[in-house]
């Protein structure tokens, strides 16, 4: 007797439908190509090589959208206002934040709706890291 079972595989995350980590890694790096030339940015980013910083972000945003959790597997919970309450955050800096991002962001050239998906995450995570008024 030959039965078929019908398989149910798992749900795609975001992560893998956007294509993984090599795009959140393009967004990242993108981004950070931005800041390095932002004179109100720059000075968050205490470190003389933007590197460590984009590859923190990158595992971030990898764990955050379905991916290997390397970030909290290296430095815990991500504790994100937390981490950036030692850094003046008003409304300028979210602003030219979230411009990097936009400009990164277009470039990925994804699907539409998960374009909004990640955008939208970004655009609330910006305003929540906002710490400062200004």
């Amino acid at each position: 007797m030959n039965e078929t079972r019908s398989e149910t595989l798992p749900e795609e995350t975001f992560f893998e439908a956007v294509g993984g980590e090599a795009t959140f890694r393009k967004l990242v790096h993108r981004f950070y190509q931005g800041v390095a030339q932002d004179e109100l940015l720059r000075p968050m980013y205490p470190e003389e090589d933007l590197g460590p910083a984009e590859e923190r972000f990158a595992l971030f945003l990898i764990q955050y959208w379905g991916g290997p959790r390397t970030y909290s597997e290296q430095r815990g919970h991500p504790r994100l206002r937390m981490r950036h309450a030692p850094f003046a955050v008003d409304r300028a800096a979210h602003d030219a934040w979230l411009g990097h991002m936009r400009t990164a962001l277009d470039e990925l050239g994804l699907p539409a709706e998960a374009e909004r998906q990640l955008w939208d995450y970004l655009t609330y995570a910006a305003a929540s890291m906002i710490n400062t008024a200004g």
